[in-house]
């Protein structure tokens, strides 16, 4: 069997850099060359010698963040009114939302689609007592068909699907009840989930109506309303 020889750089380039190379401590810092045992070659090795240049620098890396604010109809909100903001868990169930609506194949994110959102995200106070009460993931969508139907199978929903003009409405009457409350922290999941309620005629309000939630429960659910979980200790 013929024998090969196996080299990682060629012959020429190492002698000529090999003064480089001594003098760069970054870089390598010998090679090596050993037997191979199926060729009878050798195969040139070469070890690092600092291999903090193969990491990755995370600390000089950008932290990614999350705005903590949701689309509003109402521009004109004094800057003292912008203070409040969205919670993570509200925000994560609007981008919920958002991902729903594009499933179902609808070209806007409706009060429907806030409501699953809400659902999806799960973690929630406001989305553990809705389950509790049975407005539930599943049967939500079940309802949002028979109330909406389908849509067409070749129709593909935008990215980041408008909002309707209620499903608009329930998040800036979720802003204007936590500004009206004058009590600092976030706005809720909870917040979003009654300003679904408190539009009537959308189809959010119908679909939790259909499934049982009413007036009287909505009142039990603004308890939650300052905090998104309820922390428990022993």
């Amino acid at each position: 069997m013929a024998t090969h020889s196996f080299s990682l750089l060629s012959i020429q380039s190492l002698t000529s850099n090999s003064t480089n190379r001594q003098s760069d401590n970054n870089t390598f810092l010998t090679h090596k060359s050993r037997g191979t045992s199926f060729t009878g070659g050798k195969l040139l090795i070469r070890q690092p010698q600092n291999l903090n240049i193969f990491t990755i620098k995370r600390r000089s890396s950008t932290v990614a963040t999350v705005a903590f604010s949701l689309p509003t109809a109402k521009s004109e909100r004094a800057p003292s009114e912008k203070q409040s903001k969205w919670s993570a868990r509200a925000i994560k169930a609007f981008a919920f939302a958002e991902l729903e609506a594009r499933k179902l194949k609808y070209p806007n994110t409706g009060t429907e689609a806030l409501l699953m959102g809400i659902l999806v995200e799960g973690s929630s106070s406001a989305a553990k007592f809705l389950r509790t009460n049975g407005v539930t993931l599943f049967k939500v969508r079940d309802e949002i068909v028979k109330l909406l139907g389908r849509s067409d199978m070749y129709y593909f929903s935008p990215e980041h699907p408008p909002l309707t003009k209620t499903a608009q409405k329930a998040l800036d009457w979720a802003i204007d009840e936590k500004l009206k409350s004058g009590e600092g922290g976030e706005i809720t999941v909870t917040h979003l989930a009654l300003g679904i309620w408190s539009e009537k005629e959308s189809a959010g309000h119908k679909i939790m109506a259909t499934l049982g939630f009413d007036d009287d429960k909505a009142k039990e659910l603004t308890k939650f309303m300052d905090k998104d979980i309820e922390m428990l200790y022993n």
